[in-house]
């Protein structure tokens, strides 16, 4: 069995997991500081998708860290395809939240101001800038467990 970096229970992994823990909730902060988020369903699917990925990146950042610590692989087919799977899910859900919101946005700018305050609109330009970068994060993931699945 080959051992490849960023797999679960590396620490490549638990970095990973940690940068999608830390932007998912800075975007999600970003967004909820402006308190008219809620008036575009963009931005509502944004909030509840980076929703999703705090808590399963934060468990499986604890996951790895604990395997790095102790020193143990997880490499159980089961459990690497339903981190895989959630991965993919999750990766998705990521993209398509990001792309939303960054077109809404888009589209407000043009409108120069009219339907969003320059102060609001940066902070949600700055909640999809992140949001992308979530989803960087979480396709990696996704891509280095499915790299070690056939191996299982």
């Amino acid at each position: 069995m080959e051992k490849v970096p960023g797999s679960l229970g590396t620490s490549a992994s638990f970095s990973l997991r940690l940068g999608q823990t830390v932007f998912s909730s800075a975007s999600l902060l970003f967004m909820s500081l402006g308190v008219e988020f809620y008036s575009y369903t963009a931005f509502c699917y944004l909030v509840t998708v980076m929703g999703l990925v705090i808590p399963w990146s934060f468990t499986l950042a604890l996951v790895d860290g604990y395997c790095v610590i102790v020193g143990c692989t997880l490499r159980q087919r089961g459990i690497l395809l339903i981190v895989s799977m959630g991965d993919w899910v999750l990766s998705f859900l990521s993209l398509a939240a990001a792309c939303s919101t960054a077109s809404v946005i888009d589209l407000l700018v043009v409108f120069q101001g009219s339907y969003c305050p320059s102060k609001f609109c940066s902070r949600y330009q700055l909640s999809a800038s992140m949001a992308f970068i979530c989803w960087f994060l979480v396709a990696a993931s996704s891509l280095f467990n499915l790299w070690l699945l056939p191996s299982l």
